[in-house]
């Protein structure tokens, strides 16, 4: 299979594999666009990125949450699981958009709009499921500096 070329004002030109390619049938909340790319320098990393083919300057950092939150689950309405045609053996890959910062203990991940991939196409839900809010700090406070976690609530 041949490879794809796309441009990134982020990466400049890169090369995909067309497998890489997702469509938004619905779009991405509040952005333009249906068609975009995974893009990760290494297969393993805790951060890829979302890059639109129709905007080279739209690229949105993404990670896999069930790597930072062993709990994380995803529950949709059943009117979005009808429409997705969702049930309980459906396999997808699931992404939640991350808000980057300086520091690591200031990174966010937004686990109330998950995106989910299944055979090159993707949906962006709202996420039911409790405790999923818009902004939820990736590294516990004090972990990011070495100290464990406080149990407490």
């Amino acid at each position: 299979m041949s490879s794809l070329t796309i441009e990134s004002s982020r990466f400049g030109r890169v090369q995909i594999d067309p497998s890489a390619v997702i469509e938004f049938p619905e779009g991405l909340i509040g952005l333009d666009g249906s068609r975009y790319a995974l893009i990760a320098k290494d297969p393993e990393a805790a951060f890829m990125w979302l890059q639109s083919l129709e905007d080279p300057g739209l690229a949105l950092p993404v990670t896999n949450p069930h790597r930072f939150f062993a709990e994380f689950a995803v529950e949709v309405v059943d009117e979005d699981a009808e429409r997705l045609g969702l049930d309980a053996s459906s396999a997808m890959d699931v992404y939640v958009t991350v808000r980057a910062a300086p520091a690591l203990e200031d990174f966010t991940a937004n686990l109330k709009a998950p995106i989910l991939v299944r055979d090159g196409r993707a949906w962006q839900v709202i996420n039911q499921a409790p405790g999923c809010e818009l902004r939820v700090p990736l590294v516990p406070q004090g972990e990011a500096d070495g100290a464990p976690a406080s149990d407490a609530a």
